[in-house]
């Protein structure tokens, strides 16, 4: 599952995320989701989270 859409993600996931300054390169972090920030229901680049570690990026993959 991608990342795009608001109703796939929820506090407590286990997800991949492309933090801002890694854009450029792609490289992914790992996480679990504490904060949903993006408001609207969808978006083309990823729905942005903050995981528990309190790192703020795009969600790329939800994993397992």
């Amino acid at each position: 599952m991608d990342g795009r859409k608001r109703a796939d993600i929820r506090p407590g996931l286990h997800v991949s995320i492309v933090l801002k300054k890694d854009q450029q390169t792609g490289r992914l972090t790992e996480g679990i989701v504490r904060d949903i920030l993006t408001k609207s229901p969808t978006h083309p680049h990823g729905i942005k989270v903050r995981l528990q570690s309190g790192e703020v990026g795009r969600v790329k993959e939800v994993l397992a």
